[in-house]
């Protein structure tokens, strides 16, 4: 709940938490539509980056659909997207050797072409720039740190920019309280386990009848790479080596612009093992035979990490609540067999944008939006996660060969059926906080040395994030109870913070005898990519936002 003090307000007809794909196409959808009616919305965009784009992270492989939808003229206005799908290609990994699948195989939505190589961070700079055009107020470097409620319990608004808050919590000289932006609708797309969504996911009960949430973490590089060695347009997965058959994931790697090879590992967060390092096992697969080709020669330039939404449609939890909606990777509309999300960001933003509109025009305001949950149950958006909803449950019960082939014939089932499938919709069991084994029950991995040439250790990798935070703040990344760490997680787990972290934010430290050890939360570090939050066992971990402009600086991601 908010601080009982005076706070400066600003009010505005939708507040958008989130300058990312799905925020920025709500906002400039709300100007559009004002526009044709010839009236006038106040829309307030919040980013927590320095910048929008600074904490956007995907592969990324682009399905333009949503965004032909919000500018017909994309390509002519400019949009970052210029390198279309020329190859595609699926391998099976071995410990040494590796297998094309056939592409024929796979359905018709599996197929990338048609799709543009890009980043997704560079193109929500360009849709910043289109929402301003249209007179959207875009904050970058300010962060949602709260909520602020009517007297009926809906949502009022969010509190921003609180700033000058020391360690230890006493009032710095440059101590702000921060600002409220009340809006007669607030839309939250803070991306994947935004710690707002988290909180109105909980009030309000909105994942009620749903499966928990899944997740994966996915860790990226980018490359410059010599003109010979670059292979423009090329699109390419992999799974198998050098996760075992029990632990889903896989690889991607995309050639595109500027002789740029974007190349990255998806682990799903359900892994059993507590002693495997997400990290490590990218840093691993980049020197199989079949990868590291592509990048000898070449020069690691970007690197970052950040949780992906795979529940998909059976954990899609209900998008609105008194006062507002969730919209994009906040709600999880990722499709994981064709690893995109960023067009059902964009068309969820935009569906979400126009009941917002009509509601307005109508005299409504703080109250439910429902018109947007029909129309999502009745968009592409739904059919296209209905028709893969049984590809993640089946990868997590029958492994990844089984899982894969099962999913599979069950994808072109549905695709060939109208969505009919003969498993009906699977549920997931567990969060994947619960799906963490039992450190006596595995073998502590040991994993090369890094070479410094293909693979890196995890602190030179943070220094190319340009991750910076206020060094005197409150840690952002809090405990529910201090002691857990070391009584709980580290005798029956091995504390796996320190190796699903991707950045070296959480160590065991031990004295000079090897003994009394301690838990250090190095907050700095950070890269926000919400895999604690998520991953920690004991869900003693909670993540908050830092002060605005904290955290990565991604260029190109």
């Amino acid at each position: 709940m908010s601080e009982e003090l005076e706070r400066e307000s600003m009010e505005y007809d939708v507040v958008i938490v989130g300058g990312g794909p799905a925020g920025l196409s709500a906002a400039i959808r709300l100007k559009q539509l004002a526009a044709q009616a010839g009236t006038e919305v106040s829309v307030a965009v919040l980013e927590k980056g320095s910048e929008v784009g600074a904490h956007i992270l995907s592969g990324a492989v682009i399905d333009p659909k949503g965004l032909a939808e919000l500018f017909p003229d994309w390509k002519e206005r400019g949009a970052p997207l210029e390198t279309p799908v020329k190859t595609d290609r699926f391998r099976l990994l071995g410990p040494q050797g590796d297998m094309a699948l056939p592409m024929f195989a796979m359905p018709p939505f599996m197929h990338n072409h048609g799709c543009y190589i890009g980043s997704l961070g560079n193109l929500s700079r360009w849709l910043a720039a289109q929402a301003e055009e249209l007179g959207v107020e875009i904050y970058p470097g300010f962060a949602a740190s709260d909520m602020v409620w009517n007297d009926d319990g809906s949502l009022k608004g969010v509190v921003v920019g609180v700033v000058g808050i020391a360690k230890d919590g006493h009032h710095k000289p440059d101590y702000q309280p921060g600002m409220e932006l009340h809006g007669k609708y607030v839309f939250i797309a803070e991306g994947v386990r935004g710690s707002l969504a988290k909180q109105l996911i909980a009030k309000f009960d909105l994942s009620a009848g749903k499966s928990p949430q899944k997740f994966g973490i996915g860790i990226k590089e980018l490359w410059q790479v010599p003109p010979e060695k670059h292979q423009l347009g090329l699109v390419e997965h992999t799974t198998g080596w050098p996760l075992d058959d029990k632990t889903g994931g896989g690889s991607f790697m995309y050639h595109f612009g500027d002789n740029y090879v974007s190349i990255g590992y998806v682990v799903h967060l359900n892994y059993k093992n507590p002693w495997m390092s997400p990290f490590d096992e990218f840093q691993r697969f980049k020197h199989h035979p079949a990868v590291k080709p592509h990048l000898e020669g070449g020069k690691r330039i970007a690197y970052g990490a950040r949780a992906i939404t795979e529940g998909g449609y059976q954990s899609v939890p209900k998008l609105t609540f008194p006062g507002g909606v969730l919209i994009g990777c906040s709600a999880g509309f990722v499709n994981v067999p064709r690893i995109k999300g960023s067009h059902n960001a964009v068309k969820t933003g935009m569906l979400a944008a126009e009941a917002a509109f009509a509601a307005i025009g109508a005299g409504r305001a703080s109250d439910e939006l429902i018109e947007y949950q029909t129309a999502y149950e009745g968009s592409w958006v739904a059919k296209e996660l209905k028709v893969v909803r049984n590809a993640k449950p089946l990868l997590g019960k029958l492994g990844t060969f089984l899982g894969g082939a099962a999913g599979m014939f069950d994808m072109w089932c549905t695709h060939l059926l109208g969505g009919f499938s003969f498993f009906g919709t699977l549920k997931h069991d567990k969060t994947d906080a619960e799906s963490t084994g039992l450190a006596k029950d595995y073998k502590p991995l040991v994993y090369p040395k890094p070479d410094g040439v293909i693979s890196f250790d995890k602190l030179s990798s943070v220094f190319l994030s340009a991750t910076n935070h206020e060094e005197d703040q409150p840690a952002h990344l809090k405990l529910k109870d201090p002691t857990i760490p070391i009584t709980v997680n580290l005798p029956k787990y091995g504390e796996p913070a320190r190796l699903y972290c991707p950045a070296g934010v959480y160590e065991v430290l031990y004295n000079e005898q090897g003994q009394d050890p301690r838990f250090q939360i190095n907050a700095q570090n950070c890269v926000h990519c919400k895999t604690c939050d998520i991953k920690d066992p004991s869900q003693n971990i909670v993540w908050t936002t830092p002060e605005g402009g904290g955290g990565p600086t991604y260029p190109n991601m």
